[in-house]
């Protein structure tokens, strides 16, 4: 791959590769990383390559864009399928990795960060690793907190064949919390000199868009308030949670606040509808499938229920809600190491999905949020200054990067 347009010297680029089967975690993370560089940096643009096939409900600032590539889904079994085309696994992944090479052949960056999957769904995004390489562009690995149980996660990344492109390929690697949650990577055999590429940068702090549209804020101020906010986050497997809030509040006993459930937009329709009529039965208790702007709901919570994915979790944190945490244990235990030690730190409760769900358990979780702390008073110093010390991880790469010189003097990554 060669350079084959002349560019402004101030032009900087950033492509961002999200592969995003199903959920909204990977988008919406890349997405606040993309917001946040160009709005400390008027002279650079994000890219941001993704297989969510709602990306396009989001908003995006400006110098900020998207290159849809064609849906997969993951099946139980493990296996991929084509979300809506009716084409081959096989060929849908050859379309996709064609369509991530040009695109970074076209886009010519400077800089390339990869979300969590080191060579991309199936391997697509390996080429891509190559070409940039050998033309001597930065590759970054950004890993959320924790990634899932060691004992899962070793065997996934031998078959994937993860650690020579970690040794070999990548310049950087940065996790994006802190050590005293999580080392995503504990347990695997990482060699030293990939240890040595490992910045803890902090969890990624979120903001109400000043932006916002005017119909989003004035529908969020004509809610009702206060409520509880209650999100699976995409949803595909939040049916339990959804169900057992509701049956909460279908026995009858006084609870102190109302519910708002937002059920995700990849929620089996069947079910939604479902919950949507219990819902409507139900005086004090609101549903809707899909915000596309939870800050503005999240904000106005007077507590929060979730499963605990990345993503609320940081909403969690950044707006400063008492939390109840019902994490999934499958596939992944991603959610659960998380509620597990945030709880342990102070920062949210826990509660473990027994497969029970008896209805006592949350009625007194729900009663208990109007006494539970806040997460502020747990002190954990760099709790959130992830954005800020993306930036300053930015610099390192791009020098005329003018992001780092409004990331804040305290907040530095921490090395592995």
């Amino acid at each position: 791959m060669a350079k084959t347009t002349k560019r402004a010297a101030n032009d900087r680029r950033v492509l961002i590769y999200s592969h995003d089967t199903m959920g909204l975690g990977h988008l919406r993370r890349c997405r606040a990383i993309a917001h946040s560089l160009v709005e400390a940096d008027k002279d650079l643009s994000v890219l941001i390559l993704s297989g969510s096939p709602i990306i396009g409900s989001f908003d995006f600032k400006a110098r900020v864009d998207f290159v849809r590539v064609p849906g997969v889904i993951k099946l139980r079994n493990g296996d991929y399928t084509s979300l809506n085309l009716h084409i081959d696994i096989s060929q849908t992944l050859a379309i996709r990795e064609s369509i991530i090479r040009h695109t970074a052949e076209a886009f010519d960056p400077d800089l390339f960060i990869v979300d969590k999957e080191p060579l991309g769904l199936r391997g697509e995004v390996a080429a891509t690793l190559g070409d940039l390489k050998a033309r001597g562009v930065p590759l970054v690995l950004g890993l959320r907190d924790v990634m899932d149980d060691p004992a899962l996660l070793e065997p996934e990344w031998k078959r994937k064949n993860v650690l020579p492109a970690l040794r070999d390929l990548y310049d950087d690697i940065w996790v994006y919390g802190l050590p005293q949650m999580c080392d995503p990577l504990e347990g695997l055999a990482i060699p030293r000199e990939v240890r040595a590429k490992m910045s803890y940068t902090g969890y990624l702090r979120r903001s109400i868009p000043l932006a916002a549209p005017r119909a989003v804020v004035e529908n969020a101020r004509e809610r009702e308030q206060p409520y509880v906010l209650v999100t699976p986050g995409g949803g595909g497997d939040g049916e339990a949670l959804i169900d057992w809030v509701l049956r909460a509040y279908e026995a009858g006993e006084e609870l102190p606040h109302r519910a708002l459930l937002v059920l995700g937009p990849f929620m089996q329709s069947e079910r939604q509808a479902e919950f949507l009529q219990r819902a409507q039965r139900l005086p004090k208790v609101e549903a809707i499938t899909f915000d596309a702007h939870m800050e503005q709901l999240m904000v106005r919570a007077a507590g929060v229920v979730a499963m605990g994915g990345y993503n609320t979790f940081c909403e969690i944190l950044s707006f400063d809600k008492p939390a109840v945490i019902v994490p999934r244990i499958a596939p992944r235990l991603e959610q659960a190491i998380r509620a597990e030690r945030a709880q342990a730190l102070g920062l949210t409760r826990m509660l473990t999905d027994d497969g029970e769900r008896r209805t006592g358990d949350m009625i007194a979780a729900l009663r208990g949020l109007d006494v539970q702390a806040p997460p502020s008073a747990a002190v954990v110093p760099g709790l959130l200054d992830g954005l800020e010390n993306v930036e300053r991880l930015v610099a390192r790469w791009l020098p005329a990067y003018s992001g780092a010189k409004t990331a804040r003097a305290h907040s530095k990554p921490l090395k592995a």
